[in-house]
């Protein structure tokens, strides 16, 4: 089980996350991995200078775009499932 979340706080939400969260989603659908993983959002992370946040497995990965969650998710799921 590979353990998202996404941090939902006003400033990573208006720095993106609002567009990675649908990102996340479409990926994982494609991919047929939404049954592997808990996606979960949570307030504030405490490093929103970096953000957008996102926290895989309990890695934090800053400054993330849609454009970055495929690598990162493929990264992920690779030898996984």
């Amino acid at each position: 089980m590979v353990h998202l979340v996404i941090c939902m706080g006003s400033s990573c939400f208006s720095r993106g996350n609002n567009r990675n969260l649908e990102t996340i989603r479409q990926w994982l659908s494609m991919h047929g991995y939404e049954a592997n993983v808990e996606l979960k959002g949570c307030r504030c992370g405490g490093h929103c200078g970096d953000g957008p946040n996102i926290w895989i497995n309990g890695i934090e990965h800053q400054g993330v775009t849609p454009a970055s969650i495929p690598a990162l998710l493929s990264r992920t799921f690779a030898g996984k499932v």
